[in-house]
C-alpha cells in the first residue's frame, strides 16, 4: 500500500543536509537540488494512490530496469523526485531519467530513511508517518532509554557521539555521583571523558559491535565508582552516539547479547531524533531571522517563538574572526557554533524562562525578556553573558555583544544592531574583555564608529598635528611630548618622567610644540580634537 504524507515545500538540498550523507547522497552529478518536493511518497506499484504535485518518492521493492525507468518518468512527469537504493542506481543512467535521484545507502534501511524524512516532509519537530519502533514512538529518546532500562535492568542515559546527555531513563538515583552529574549538566564531565580516552576505551566502541563493560577509575575521582555498560550506536560508518547503563556487576549474557540487538533500533531513533532537532533548529533560526528583521508581523513571529510582551535584550555570540582558517578548522567551527548555540539556549532558558536563542548565519543570537520589575538599566545581560562563558569555561573561545533594551518585539532589529556592534568591539577588544555591552561600553563603541566614518570618508592626519608629524620626521620628539602631556593632563612632571626627560627639557619641547603647530594648549576644543585625533589616528 503506498503511503503519502502532504507537508511544506523543501528543496531536495535541504533534505541532504538535515537527513545527513550517510543515509543519502545524489546519484548523479549536476543535478537540480534545489527542486523543492511537498510531499513524501512511499510507493507500491500496486495502488494509484494520487500523488502530490511535486512528490518525494521512495521506491521501495521496484525492481532495477524497466519498472524503476518507468516510475522515475512519472515522478519526472509531476515534477517530483526519487530517493533508489545505491544498488539500482546504474539502472538509471539512460537518457530519459530527468527526475533528480538520490540514492540510499546500500547499508541503511527504508525504516531508518522514512524514520527521518517523515519530519522534515511535515515541517514539525515530531514525525507524521513512522510507526512505534520497538513499542517506543520513534525519536522520543527519554522513553527509548526507559525501555532500555527495564531490558537491562539499570539506569540508562543515550549520550551523542561529543557526549552529550540527550536523554536518560529513570532509576538514576541508583547510579553514582558522576553519572548524576552529567545528567545535571546535559554534558559528561571533561575529567570523566578524558579518563575513558585515556584508557582507550572510546577507541574500543567505534571499532566493536559489541557491548562494553568499563570498570570504574581506580580513584573513583569526581564520583565515578560504579561500572558502565556502553554499547556504541552506527548507521553504516557514522558513530552516531552511545547508550550508558550504570550497573554494580556485569551483565548475564543473555542481557548482553539483549543489548547489542537493540544497536540497529536505537540508530533508527537517534537519525529521527537528529533530523527533529535539525528541522527545529532550522525553524527556530528562521524565526530567530524574522523577528530581528523587524517588520509589521515582529509580534506574531516574536509569539511563535514564545517570546513575552515585555522588553527585551539581545545577546549575539560568535567565535573569534577566522578568515583565514584552512577548511577542515572551518568544519570545525561551524560544529562548535551549533554546540554553542544548544549550550546557550539550554542556559537562557534556565537562567531566564521565555528566553530564546538560535544560529543566525555564523552568530548565535538570544532574545532575553526581562522580568516584570527588572530594573532597565541594570547590567542582566552582561551577568548573564559572563556566567555562560564561566560555565563554557576554556572549551571555548566565544565572545559576546550585548544591546540595550528593546521595549518591544518592534524595537528588536535595533537591539540587534546594537548587540552586533558591541560583538564586533569584543572580537576586536584589545583588552581581552569577552563580553561587550552597549551600556557598559559606549566610548569604546563610539570612537569604533568614528573610526569607520575616518576610513569611509578617507580622512587623514590634518592641521597642526600632521605639521608636528611632518616636524618630527627629521627631529622626533615634539608628537610625543604633546601627547605625553595630553596623557597626564597637563602634568608636566609627571609627563616628563613618562618619557625619561628632565622637567626643564620637557617644558622647552612643550614650548616648540606650540611653536611649530600652532596649538593653543589652554583651549579646552583644542585639546579634545588633539586627543581625538591621537585615538583615531595614532593608537599605536
Amino acid at each position: 500500500m503506498s503511503v503519502v504524507v502532504d507537508g511544506p515545500s523543501i528543496t531536495l538540498a535541504r533534505i541532504l543536509e538535515d537527513a545527513g550523507h550517510i543515509l543519502l547522497r545524489p546519484a548523479f552529478d549536476g543535478q537540480d537540488l534545489d527542486r523543492i518536493v511537498d510531499g513524501l511518497v512511499i510507493f507500491d506499484p500496486a495502488d494509484q494512490v494520487a500523488w502530490s504535485r511535486r512528490p518525494l518518492v521512495l521506491a521501495v521493492g521496484v525492481q532495477a530496469g524497466e519498472q524503476l525507468t518507468a516510475l522515475s518518468e512519472r515522478v519526472a512527469r509531476q515534477g517530483g523526485a526519487l530517493i533508489v537504493h545505491e544498488s539500482a542506481v546504474a539502472s538509471l543512467t539512460g537518457p530519459r531519467t530527468v527526475a533528480p535521484v538520490l540514492a540510499l545507502g546500500n547499508e541503511n534501511s527504508w525504516m531508518q530513511l522514512a524514520a527521518t524524512l517523515a519530519p522534515l516532509m511535515n515541517g514539525s519537530s515530531g514525525p507524521a508517518l513512522a510507526a512505534p519502533l520497538g513499542g517506543v514512538p520513534t525519536g522520543d529518546l527519554f522513553a527509548l532509554a526507559n525501555a532500555i532500562a527495564e531490558i537491562l535492568d539499570a539506569p540508562v542515559t543515550v549520550e551523542d557521539r561529543d557526549s552529550r546527555v540527550l536523554a536518560f531513563s529513570i532509576r538514576q538515583e541508583e547510579a553514582d555521583p558522576s553519572r548524576i552529574g552529567a545528567i545535571l549538566n546535559r554534558q559528561v564531565t571533561p575529567w570523566a571523558t578524558q579518563d575513558l580516552t585515556e584508557r582507550g576505551i572510546f577507541r574500543q566502541l567505534y571499532r566493536t559491535q559489541e557491548p562494553l563493560f568499563v570498570d570504574p577509575p581506580e580513584s573513583g575521582y569526581g564520583g565515578f565508582t560504579m561500572p558502565r555498560v556502553v554499547l556504541g550506536i552506527r548507521a553504516d560508518d557514522e558513530i552516531l552516539g552511545s547508550v550508558w547503563a550504570a550497573v554494580p556487576s556485569p551483565l548475564s549474557d543473555e542481557r548482553m547479547q539483549a543489548f547489542r540487538e537493540l544497536q540497529g533500533t536505537v540508530a533508527v531513533h537517534l537519525l529521527s531524533h537528529r533530523a527533529n532537532a535539525n528541522v527545529e533548529r532550522r525553524m527556530r533560526s528562521d524565526l530567530t531571522a524574522q523577528v530581528l528583521a523587524g517588520g509589521p508581523e515582529a509580534e506574531e513571529v516574536a509569539a511563535r517563538l514564545g517570546l513575552p510582551h515585555r522588553p527585551m535584550l539581545v545577546l549575539a555570540v560568535a567565535l573569534p574572526d577566522g578568515e583565514d582558517e584552512p577548511a577542515r578548522l572551518r568544519g570545525d567551527r561551524a560544529a562548535e557554533l551549533l554546540r554553542i548555540g544548544d549550550a546557550f539556549d539550554m542556559h537562557l532558558g534556565t537562567v531566564q524562562p521565555g528566553a530564546s536563542a538560535a544560529l543566525v548565519g555564523d552568530v548565535v543570537y538570544g532574545i532575553v525578556p526581562l522580568p516584570p520589575a527588572a530594573d532597565p538599566h541594570s547590567d542582566r545581560g552582561q551577568r548573564m553573558a559572563k556566567d555562560f562563558l564561566a560555565r563554557v569555561g576554556r572549551r571555548s573561545a566565544a565572545v559576546i555583544g550585548v544591546s540595550a533594551v528593546a521595549p518591544d518585539a518592534y524595537a528588536l532589529p535595533r537591539a540587534r544592531e546594537e548587540a552586533d556592534r558591541a560583538l564586533r568591539l569584543a572580537r576586536s577588544a584589545q583588552q581581552g574583555d569577552r563580553v561587550c555591552s552597549t551600556v557598559e561600553h559606549a566610548y569604546e563603541l563610539l570612537m569604533m564608529e568614528m573610526a569607520d566614518l575616518v576610513s569611509a570618508r578617507g580622512m587623514g592626519l590634518s592641521g597642526p598635528l600632521a605639521r608636528l608629524v611632518e616636524q618630527d620626521e627629521r627631529h622626533g620628539y615634539l608628537v610625543p611630548t604633546l601627547r605625553a602631556w595630553l596623557d597626564h593632563f597637563g602634568d608636566n612632571i609627571a609627563a616628563s618622567a613618562s618619557l625619561h626627560v628632565h622637567p626643564n627639557t620637557f617644558r622647552y619641547r612643550l614650548k616648540r610644540v606650540a611653536e611649530v603647530s600652532g596649538i593653543s594648549l589652554d583651549n579646552h576644543d583644542e585639546r579634545l580634537s588633539l586627543m581625538l585625533q591621537f585615538r583615531l589616528f595614532m593608537r599605536s
